[in-house]
């Protein structure tokens, strides 16, 4: 079938210059918003098939440096921009809503879109409940702050700040520690996940020469789209009648992972469940154990520090989006109704972010 979902997101790239034209011809803001969401969404797969390639080309263990680097640079760029405009709340929200995302949205949908076509699907369990593990530490790693800060009474000192700085920090070890067991110690276990994987992404035929210079201006574009979409972001709220934190939980977190979104199901729908198990959790991992401690170490560096300490709604859609996928990921097999299950949570959820008070 030629008509793929990569072309439909090529359709996409039309919308890259339109938020600069609009706000030259001052457009309305929420106009300017939505472009620069359309417009950022072709640019993250274009990223992420550029750092595939040169993941497949420069080995194993540099290629999972690269992965960490880029693999999320999209929603990394959108949140350092919202940082540096002061707008902490949208960054905290686009952090949970990468992380809920991917756990609900993009593993629900993967797992009925192979679902639908295969009655029964099989998956490493271990590597999947090692993922499982590592989003389960990223939920107690947002919890801490919260109650932290509860217990004196919503008091936000230099402590709070202190904190989420070690908290990042152990998250970032981590993350490297999770590296080194997956690349190293028992790379056995992702092996599977890696057969043919540049072939099914597409990306065979790029050189590396090609993948580094995409990648650099994919990376600029959306660098600057961001910039676009948070100067909006306040006035689109008021006059779509949103709140930051649906905005950040749900659309931002969506037009960020867009391309992950599309092949991990893909991938599920090729049977290839490893594979699209590996890129819905390994991602939502990195964006709560890399993405969001370089957040934190940035914010103190340029002066707009954070305190890791998230609202209650949006460690509730977390600590819930763990739990049921310890239910999911341990048993190695998966059907249709898991994946309904999964993305009727993650409706809940937006629902609730939707009716929250802004």
């Amino acid at each position: 079938m030629k008509f793929s979902f990569e072309n439909i997101l090529n359709i996409f790239l039309i919308f890259i210059p339109l938020p600069i034209i609009g706000a030259y011809l001052h457009w309305p803001a929420y106009i300017i918003f939505f472009t620069a969401c359309l417009g950022i969404v072709p640019l993250a797969g274009i990223m992420g098939k550029a750092t595939e390639v040169l993941a497949d080309r420069v080995g194993s263990g540099a290629g999972a440096l690269l992965n960490a680097t880029f693999g999320n640079a999209c929603e990394l760029i959108i949140a350092i921009s919202a940082l540096r405009a002061g707008l902490i709340d949208v960054v905290e929200a686009s952090i949970t809503g990468s992380i809920i995302g991917n756990v609900l949205l993009v593993l629900g949908g993967a797992i009925l879109a192979g679902g639908i076509k295969y009655r029964t699907q099989y998956f490493n369990r271990t590597a999947a409940s090692t993922s499982a593990t590592l989003l389960a530490l990223a939920a107690i790693s947002l919890t801490v702050p919260a109650v932290c800060q509860l217990a004196n009474k919503h008091h936000v000192g230099h402590g709070d700040y202190n904190l989420a700085l070690w908290i990042a920090g152990v998250q970032f070890i981590t993350y490297i520690l999770s590296l080194v067991f997956a690349l190293k110690t028992h790379k056995q276990l992702y092996q599977a996940s890696d057969d043919d994987k540049g072939e099914d992404l597409g990306v065979g035929g790029w050189s590396v020469r090609t993948a580094i210079i995409v990648l650099l201006m994919s990376t600029v574009g959306v660098a600057i789209l961001s910039e676009y979409l948070v100067h909006a972001v306040e006035e689109a709220a008021v006059t779509l009648g949103l709140n930051h934190i649906f905005i950040g939980v749900i659309l931002v977190a969506i037009v960020g992972n867009a391309a992950e979104h599309s092949t991990a199901i893909l991938m599920a729908a090729k049977n290839k469940m490893d594979l699209a198990i590996n890129i819905a959790l390994g991602s939502g991992a990195q964006i709560a154990l890399f993405v969001a401690p370089v957040i934190v170490f940035t914010g103190h560096v340029i002066g707009r520090p954070m305190d890791l300490c998230f609202s209650e709604v949006e460690i509730l859609s977390i600590v819930v989006s763990v739990i049921i996928l310890s239910f999911v990921a341990t048993d190695g097999e998966c059907n249709w109704l898991e994946g309904v299950q999964l993305l009727a949570v993650y409706a809940i959820l937006g629902a609730a972010f939707f009716f929250a008070p802004g």
